[in-house]
């Protein structure tokens, strides 16, 4: 190496160290360790308490690392996992906030006014769901990303990673098709009720299964109702959704 490539790879440096020194998250990931750290003392069974997240530096660099995040060289479980941790951190975000989905205008304004910076861009929560993360063709995300209500999926008290995600989804999607305040299966009369999210995102099932029934199957603990719908033998109606607050601020 030549004296002036030398000497021009020492100014790159310094330039790079400067730039970190000044900007400590400009090149951050997602610190799933911290989150799982907020996680744990602030959700009981699924319960938020809000407010242990409000005004803390900890959640707030969580946020900011969120904006910084580089996704170009992230496998799709990388991806996956920092997206859903995105949703849930930045739905607790909104609620901070002074947002509510619980009416049809805070819906509106929680789900699609409000906008937050993910990897450089500015989006919505719908549009992170519905940009981001529903083209991924994963469904089993329907069962990990809570968006601050009661009839939403349990918020788990501990962050998504890569190298668990497999394991921490299909735990998701069997503790909430299993959990009888979300979904009930009546096997002597054939009939089961469930969760809108199956209506709203039935595509995303079906894709996956040829079949909301087949998809449910195998991953329903009942073994006459998992025989039941692996025939395709149940009636369906779906549950009003609650969009009451998931814990307390």
């Amino acid at each position: 190496m030549s004296h002036m490539q030398t000497r021009f790879m020492r100014q790159l440096l310094s330039i790079l160290l400067i730039l970190l020194l000044v900007n400590p998250t400009a090149f951050a990931q997602l610190n799933t360790a911290l989150w799982t750290d907020l996680l744990a003392p602030a959700v009981d069974k699924g319960a938020v308490d809000y407010a242990q997240w409000a005004n803390n530096p900890d959640f707030r660099t969580l946020v900011d690392q969120i904006a910084a995040t580089e996704t170009n060289a992230l496998t799709r479980q990388q991806l996956l996992a920092f997206y859903i941790n995105t949703y849930n951190i930045l739905a607790a975000q909104g609620i901070l906030n002074g947002s509510s989905p619980d009416s049809i205008l805070g819906r509106y304004l929680y789900f699609k006014r409000d906008k937050y910076t993910v990897a450089g861009q500015r989006m919505s929560l719908h549009q992170l769901e519905h940009d981001w993360l529903r083209p991924m063709q994963e469904p089993r995300i329907h069962f990990a990303i809570v968006c601050a209500s009661q009839s939403c999926p349990v918020l788990q008290n501990e962050a998504y990673t890569a190298a668990r995600l497999e394991a921490q989804l299909d735990a998701a999607a069997r503790g909430f098709i299993n959990d009888p305040s979300r979904n009930r299966f009546d096997s002597s009369a054939a009939q089961a009720a469930l969760s809108s999210i199956f209506k709203w995102f039935r595509e995303d099932f079906i894709d996956n299964a040829g079949s909301l029934q087949a998809y449910l199957a195998p991953l329903v603990d009942d073994a006459n109702a998992a025989a039941l719908l692996a025939d395709g033998a149940f009636s369906i109606r779906y549950l009003p959704y609650n969009w009451r607050l998931n814990g307390a601020l």
